[in-house]
């Protein structure tokens, strides 16, 4: 198993978005980083890349500035320039149908409606890649899912957030240093339990 891991987290770029529900991959990008002590940002294949290393493992940290809906084309990039082995490779995205503070890895499966999962598994031709989603919930009453996620976070979700961004950090330094079934085994399921 190589020493060297792509974290991609998925988001849309800009301040407007920065609080939204669909930004939770860049937000858990962003814990990382602090948790790493991560340097040397830069662009790079269309996304702001930073690394830090963790029990001596290489973790380069990305957020693709492509839309959402084209993340494929920077991750595809990211993951080639760095010949990172797609089993070291893992996506953060929203997820629609899990419950807010519920997290769910998985080794491989199809995007489940999340756009730039979808460009990320057509760009890089296959479904076979570690993802952790994070449930965000479904929009309230008949409200359209397009503008659900790009609301900001309800007051009483932003008091919870913290934990469920600590929860996902875990939950990525433990696919990093002990395998994707370790990681499955002790995060899915929801933080409080």
């Amino acid at each position: 198993m190589s020493d060297f891991f792509l974290i991609a987290g998925l988001g849309n770029p800009g301040p407007r978005y920065t609080r939204n529900r669909h930004n939770i991959g860049f937000m858990l990008i962003d814990r990382l980083a602090v948790r790493l002590n991560a340097r040397g940002m830069k662009l790079q294949s269309k996304a702001i890349v930073t690394s830090g290393l963790y029990e001596e493992r290489k973790l380069i940290l990305a957020k693709p500035q492509t839309f959402m809906n084209l993340s494929g084309q920077s991750v595809q990039g990211l993951a080639h320039f760095y010949k990172v082995p797609f089993t070291n490779l893992m996506i953060l995205s929203d997820d629609l149908d899990i419950p807010f503070g519920t997290i769910r890895i998985r080794a491989s499966g199809g995007p489940g409606g999340q756009r730039g999962l979808g460009s990320i598994l057509e760009q890089l031709g296959t479904k076979d890649i570690p993802r952790l989603r994070i449930g965000i919930g479904r929009p309230p009453g008949r409200m359209d899912p397009a503008a659900y996620v790009l609301q900001d976070f309800s007051r009483d979700e932003v008091k919870f957030l913290s934990e469920v961004l600590d929860h996902g950090a875990d939950a990525v330094l433990a696919f990093v240093t002990h395998g994707l079934n370790k990681a499955m085994n002790d995060f899915n399921g929801s933080v409080e339990s």
